[in-house]
Formats: structure tokens, sequence, C-alpha cells
């Protein structure tokens, strides 16, 4: 199974990754984890991205393009993978089809999780974090892990949601339309429970590998 996950802040694609890499015995690849991978091991790619860090710079597109293409090279993904966080941009996307066309390995499917903002909203503003351990946490006066007093973070305020929705969007719409164009998309309802929207994302998936 080769599939890219996308979704908004706050649909639970995270998670629902997590379940479906075990369920499909395949890596869950972030482009933050390739990043840090990447920066720890002193890479040449690593160091370049540093520069541009260091300067408060965004790391450009090609230099990303490439840390994914040199992770899409590990073992690891010889039956496949679940990409998360990339491509961003039609741009990557080509790059990516480019990628796989070389490795004769192309996408199965891309996965959109979907999920009303109303209902965003509502879970992400009701997330706390706790001041002294920094577990999350959800509708609670004092920390279920340590006790500690909770906060809400300036991110998880309604007002701040509402505007990274609208980039999330604004970002995102675009690459949705071209795998759309493709014939890869997939989307699958994030509302409910977890284990409902693992059920259903197999379901749909099983359907592109047959």
């Amino acid at each position: 199974m080769r599939c890219v996950l996308v979704g908004p802040p706050g649909a639970g694609k995270g998670t629902q990754a997590q379940y479906l890499a075990a369920h499909y015995s395949i890596p869950h690849i972030s482009t933050g984890d390739i990043f840090r991978a990447n920066l720890k091991a002193g890479t040449e790619l690593g160091n370049q991205a540093k520069s541009f860090m260091d300067r408060g710079d965004l790391v450009p597109d090609s230099v990303t393009n490439e840390m994914v293409k040199d992770r899409l090279t590990h073992d690891d993904v010889a039956n496949g993978f679940l990409l998360d966080g990339f491509p961003r941009n039609v741009a990557q996307a080509e790059v990516l089809r480019a990628i796989l066309a070389e490795k004769k390995t192309p996408l199965h499917a891309v996965l959109e999780f979907s999920l009303a903002n109303e209902e965003i909203v509502a879970r992400l503003s009701s997330r706390r974090t706790c001041r002294e351990c920094g577990a999350p946490s959800v509708g609670v006066d004092k920390c279920p892990t340590c006790g500690g007093d909770v906060y809400q973070r300036e991110d998880d305020k309604a007002e701040v949601i509402a505007r990274r929705l609208e980039v999330y969007a604004e970002q995102t719409a675009p690459i949705i339309s071209f795998y759309r164009n493709e014939g890869l998309l997939i989307s699958v309802s994030a509302a409910g429970n977890v284990e409902d929207i693992t059920v259903h994302a197999i379901s749909a998936l099983s359907r592109v590998t047959q």
C-alpha cells in the first residue's frame, strides 16, 4: 500500500496513520520525522536545511523533495508507505509522481480525512495542555497524568483554529483537485470514534488494492 494522507488539523490524521501503518505493516513517514532524522544525522541535506532554518528562512521545496526521495529508497518502504505532510503543493505532487514512476511504484491512493470546520473547532478548542508535564487532555481542570494545572494554548483558541483552517483550505485545495483528476483521491469522514474511522478507511483502501 502506497498512500498519501491528507486532512485538516484536528481530523485525527496522526492517530489514523498509526493504526493504518500497523494494519498494513508499512512505515508512517512524516516530513517532520524526515527533517529531524536528517538534522540529527548531520546529512548533507540536513545541513542544507539547517542553514535556511538558522537564518529564519523556509526550507525550499528542492531540499524537502530530495529528503523525501532519499527516504523512499530505504528498505522499509519495499511493501509500501503512508506519506504524511508531503506533498504540500501541486509542484511537489508532480515531483512525487516522478520519483515513484522512476521506481515503477506508483501511488495506490490519496486518503483524505474530511471533517466539518465546526467539528474541528469544537475538538481543538476543548484541548488543554498541562503546565507541569506538557501532556495534552480534553475537557479537564487538572492533568490526568500528573495532576498539574492545565491551560489552553494560543493555537488551540477558536479564532486561531479558524485561521489555520483557512490556510489549510487554501494550500490543500489544489492538491485535492490534482489527485481527484488523477483518480487517486479517496475521502473518508473523520467524524465518529477512532475505531470506526479506521475500519472505514481500510475498507475504502481495500477497493484500490484488489
